[in-house]
């Protein structure tokens, strides 16, 4: 495709999650992926699998606005704002539920092929917060 630059990475994902009720857990993955620039736009794409089933996710990184996409065992479309609150939605087996994306936080630097993306937001259902996610990715160049 004319206008894309596209490099393999390897990416480092930790998630913290603060629920409002019960512990804070967190985790930590190593994953390859794809970054593509495209149309001046920054997209980290990868695969995680969880209980042998596969989820791809795409994210559009940026230092106002981001956006999380996930497709395959598990569909999300979670915009992310640092201005104003985001509406985006869940779907499982379970169902489809609606969400408000309250973006506290947001940085993202990027060199030539590697950069760090760092955000923090407030996940609310059904008017109630559930809790405060934070996610720090790290990519850089595979050699």
């Amino acid at each position: 495709m004319a206008n894309e630059a596209r490099s393999q990475v390897n990416i480092k994902l930790i998630s913290t999650i603060r629920p409002i009720e019960g512990e804070s857990e967190g985790y930590e993955m190593l994953l390859t992926g794809q970054l593509l620039e495209k149309a001046g736009s920054i997209y980290l794409k990868y695969e995680e699998v969880q209980e042998d089933k596969t989820i791809r996710t795409t994210m559009k990184l940026g230092n106002e606005q981001a956006l999380i996409m996930r497709n395959g065992a598990v569909k999300m479309r979670l915009p992310l704002n640092i201005i104003e609150q985001q509406m985006g939605h869940y779907e499982s087996e379970l169902g489809s539920m609606p969400l408000v994306i309250d973006t506290k936080e947001m940085t993202f630097t990027k060199q030539a092929v590697s950069g760090d993306f760092h955000v923090q937001y407030d996940l609310l259902m059904g008017g109630q917060s559930v809790g405060n996610y934070t996610l720090d990715i790290t990519f850089t160049e595979v050699q």
